[in-house]
């Protein structure tokens, strides 16, 4: 991106230079270079800004994910709460059952 930027100001300062005198060619250069720099600049502090929201949103993601893993376990230990309930109910029903049978 950077160096697209710098060749097209460099572009820029060619096309000045072609259409003005030699001395507003030296002051169109120096403009030209001046812009570049500026936009080489920019583009630094926009790749810094965006690694800057990237690393935020790993960092939200990775609360998101352990959230959802808490969650998740919280939910599974409360069905296997369930079927330990229903378990017993079972075993409970059974002998209930079996009770007649045996007198």
């Amino acid at each position: 991106m950077n160096s697209k930027i710098a060749l097209a100001a460099a572009l820029a300062a060619l096309a000045l230079a072609g259409c003005a005198k030699k001395e507003e060619a030296a002051d169109a250069a120096a403009v030209a270079t001046d812009a570049a720099v500026d936009a080489a600049a920019a583009a630094t502090d926009a790749a810094a800004a965006a690694g800057d929201a990237a690393a935020a949103a790993a960092t939200d993601a990775a609360a998101g994910a352990t959230d959802a893993a808490a969650d998740a376990a919280a939910v599974a230990g409360a069905a296997a709460g369930d079927a330990a309930v229903a378990a017993g109910d079972a075993a409970v029903a059974a002998g209930d059952a079996a009770a007649p049978a045996q007198q």
